[in-house]
């Protein structure tokens, strides 16, 4: 059964730290791309950060480049958003998702929308009070 699950997510005061763990389950993850997501309540769900799997260029949306940061661990099947200096707009559900083949997930520096990926976590609630 193909499934990745998030885990990490909770309340946090502004200026904290969060990290988030995506483990994925039935598939591997080596040569994927992968992507994290999150969705404030009302808004869409947005890009917040890649990494290919042509190049393994990593990517970030502007609001969060140089606090958070992505990476995968291929050995423990699971992947991670290390997110710093928490702001109450960081307030949302993050999903993690994976896309197979040959993939720039941030091409014209734009992240792939939702509609790229193939798999995608339950997500995880991630609240910084104001």
């Amino acid at each position: 059964q193909v499934q990745l699950v998030e885990s990490g997510g909770g309340v946090v005061q502004p200026g904290g730290s969060l990290n988030l763990s995506c483990v994925a389950s039935g598939f591997t993850l080596d040569y994927l791309a992968i992507g994290w997501f999150r969705q404030a309540p009302g808004k869409e769900r947005d890009g917040v950060s890649c990494i290919s799997s042509s190049d393994g260029s990593v990517y970030y949306t502007d609001s969060v480049k140089g606090r958070f940061t992505i990476s995968r661990d291929n050995a423990k099947n699971t992947m991670y958003l290390q997110m710093n200096n928490l702001k109450p707009e960081d307030t949302a559900v993050y999903y993690c998702a994976t896309r197979g083949g040959i993939f720039d997930c941030g091409l014209a520096g734009r992240l792939a929308p939702i509609t790229e990926y193939d798999y995608w976590g339950q997500g995880t609630q991630v609240t910084v009070p104001s």
